[in-house]
């Protein structure tokens, strides 16, 4: 038993292959659909699940919660908790199920989250964190990285923070992914915190300088690729959330910037082509369209025929019985209004013949 507790402690040491940009975890929005959705834009890009509680994990339908496909690969679950032995749990499940990384959350501060005594609130109690760090690198063999902020209230000193990245990193945390906001506990909504407190990127690249043998991410406020490239000259990685949904198509290039891939980037249209069999599977199934659609509304932002997109799948994807042909026809009106033939949409009704068949 020591031979194997100290393998695993020399394990936790050797950090995993940096990934350089993620989609941060969002409530409602990073599921399964979204994600083999984002996975049709960018192919290295690091996806999260939404939080999952250790509870739910524990005592819930595990299958429903945490089951994904192959194809959105590479994803991290994550976790909201304060019991290491629940966390230690969750880990080694997550280890099982092919996960790639598994990630704690100390950065939410909605009140129902304080009241279970996890999230941002966890950032006045270092040890604690430490020690579900320990137990979940113990249980399990993929990495345990923390998403958190650069502090809470009144406790946002600098220092601050460092204290709590020595005690937790200590413990074998794989990546620190810090949100460059300070969070109010009390005060503030949720929404509040992602907008009013200040943004200090300073304070996380000062903590990169300061520990350069840890693997520091940088989230907030970032938009675009352009950014995401400035930060990494700081930083060893970055998170991008809300930019990510209200704009997916941003991503396409992300392999080619980011990751320096030679392929091309995909158009939206053969993003569209992709998402068709994925469709035709889940309806068949009994899935809703719209549970799937509704994560596609914004793929043309900005672009020529994103508000009649966005209408027909808002208004059809939702009728009894709604299939595949609902995305076909509003890409229809897509390629309408920028003036292009229907070459590319006879292509996507041969795609689906092809997938029937």
């Amino acid at each position: 038993m020591m031979a194997e507790a100290s393998t695993k402690t020399v394990l936790a040491s050797v950090l995993p292959p940096p990934h350089l940009l993620s989609v941060a975890p969002m409530m409602d929005r990073t599921d399964r659909h979204f994600r083999y959705f984002m996975r049709q834009i960018t192919r290295r890009t690091l996806l999260y699940t939404e939080m999952v509680t250790s509870a739910a994990i524990m005592h819930g339908d595990r299958h429903y919660l945490l089951s994904f496909s192959p194809a959105e690969k590479p994803l991290a679950l994550q976790v909201g908790g304060d019991d290491p032995k629940a966390l230690a749990l969750c880990a080694q499940i997550a280890t099982d199920m092919g996960y790639d990384e598994i990630n704690l959350n100390v950065g939410c501060p909605s009140d129902r989250v304080q009241s279970g005594n996890f999230g941002a609130c966890l950032m006045a109690q270092p040890e604690r964190v430490a020690e579900c760090v320990a137990a979940m690198r113990q249980a399990g063999s993929i990495p345990v990285t923390v998403k958190h902020r650069i502090g809470i209230d009144d406790r946002d000193a600098y220092e601050d923070m460092v204290q709590f990245v020595t005690t937790v990193a200590a413990a074998g945390c794989d990546r620190f992914s810090v949100h460059a906001r300070k969070a109010w506990l009390q005060g503030l909504s949720p929404k509040e915190n992602r907008d009013v407190p200040p943004l200090r990127y300073a304070d996380v690249y000062r903590l990169k300088q300061d520990f350069p043998q840890l693997a520091i991410e940088i989230n907030g406020g970032i938009q675009t690729l352009t950014q995401a490239q400035d930060h990494l000259k700081q930083v060893d990685s970055v998170m991008i959330g809300r930019a990510a949904y209200d704009n997916p198509f941003r991503f396409a290039s992300a392999d080619q910037l980011i990751y320096g891939e030679d392929s091309p980037p995909p158009t939206a249209e053969s993003i569209v082509a992709a998402m068709l069999p994925y469709i035709v599977q889940w309806t068949e199934k009994g899935q809703k369209l719209h549970k799937i659609t509704r994560h596609m509304l914004q793929l043309f932002a900005g672009q020529p025929g994103s508000r009649q997109w966005k209408r027909y799948l808002t208004e059809r994807s939702s009728e009894v019985g709604a299939g595949v042909e609902v995305v076909q026809l509003a890409l229809s009106q897509v390629l309408a209004v920028q003036g292009r033939g229907t070459e590319m949409l006879c292509g996507l009704f041969i795609n689906e013949i092809l997938v029937r068949s």
